[in-house]
């Protein structure tokens, strides 16, 4: 077995190329003695509620404490229900379960990989509060209908938009669509620190106190609590380095699309391959390009790439509902359960359009 000489995502390059602006950045921070919220953290969260047209950003430490945060702040709590996809990343459930509310999965649009909207208000309940789509792989979830339903039956909708960040429904970026969003900051998202951190976005005056609040022990003031919360507060040095990169987003997503429309011509006639499809709503920023294996023949394909140097991932083997956290019968959704068993995603990045472009 060959090493992998493409992996599926290097960081590398882009830190190269943003070095001097990089090390200038963290010098900043470090001689300020600022590590902690402050100057820093305000300027990033300034910058990016008008990167994506909302009124209010809150940088918390990671995605998932932004779902759990996001969440409480939208008044989610014991013995509600939240209506999600089960084919996604674990921390969209457990979000759910940590803050004492039932995740009920939906199937998904077999296109997508998002929640099929047609499917929410078979879902919905008496304890039903909230709808919680995953814009999954870069791609956006079909709000338009999703917001619908939620205003015909009076419940919240917070955008998961972990993978997608920069991407856009019907020209308006994802996570200024629902009363509230979630953002990652991982390493390897779009948008990525050095480190964790995550961001809720709002419009709502009242969610983003109360998100402010939770991240710092549930406090306006120091040793003043009003509820229990976490301490879940960005770090200076990563806000620092996402201020930096924020600048630079736009321009790789357009080189993700390129990425992807490589693939589209150099794949588009394989036999028992499906590639990913763009929905005319969509902005699609391909946080990964992820095709299906059909026939059974996955981890041949895997296999195959690896010895030839290519690196690979599935996202997700398992989906959620079939995790014996929560265990829901086999069967019970047949798309998310069908992609499990076929997707696989290959290399991806900002910068590999100007790799394989020489």
């Amino acid at each position: 077995m060959s090493d992998i000489r493409i992996p599926i995502y290097d960081p590398r390059p882009e830190i190269e190329a943003l070095w001097d602006e990089i090390h200038a950045a963290i010098d900043r921070v470090l001689r300020s003695g600022r590590f902690i919220l402050g100057p820093e953290v305000e300027a990033f969260e300034r910058e990016v509620a008008e990167y994506l047209g909302v009124k209010y950003a809150i940088g918390v430490n990671s995605g998932t404490d932004a779902l759990v945060i996001a969440l409480r702040a939208l008044g989610i709590g014991p013995g509600d229900q939240v209506i999600t996809t089960p084919f996604t990343f674990f921390a969209t459930a457990e979000a759910i379960s940590l803050v004492g509310a039932q995740p009920v999965f939906v199937d998904i649009d077999p296109v997508t990989f998002n929640i099929d909207p047609a499917r929410i208000p078979a879902a919905i309940t008496p304890r039903t509060k909230a709808i919680l789509p995953v814009h999954l792989y870069g791609h956006a979830a079909d709000m338009d209908p999703i917001l619908e339903i939620a205003r015909e039956h009076g419940l919240k909708v917070l955008e998961d938009v972990a993978q997608a960040f920069g991407g856009a429904y019907k020209g308006r970026k994802l996570g200024s669509l629902g009363d509230a969003a979630a953002f990652s900051f991982f390493p390897t998202k779009n948008l990525g620190g050095f480190g964790d951190g995550g961001l809720i976005a709002t419009n709502d005056p009242q969610v983003a106190d109360l998100a402010r609040m939770l991240r710092a022990h549930g406090a306006r003031r120091k040793y003043y609590n009003e509820m229990l919360g976490y301490n879940s507060r960005l770090d200076a040095l990563q806000a620092a380095v996402l201020r930096v990169k924020l600048k630079h987003v736009d321009e790789w997503n357009r080189r993700r699309r390129e990425v992807a429309a490589r693939y589209q011509k150099a794949l588009g006639k394989l036999e028992g391959v499906i590639l990913p499809r763009e929905m005319s709503y969509a902005y699609h920023v391909y946080h990964q390009y992820t095709v299906r294996i059909l026939h059974g023949r996955r981890e041949e394909v895997r296999r195959r790439l690896t010895e030839a140097g290519i690196g690979t991932m599935v996202y997700y083997p398992v989906p959620l509902h079939r995790l014996p956290v929560y265990a829901w019968p086999e069967g019970s959704l047949l798309h998310a359960e069908r992609a499990a068993r076929e997707v696989l995603s290959l290399p991806m990045g900002g910068k590999l359009a100007i790799i394989s472009g020489r």
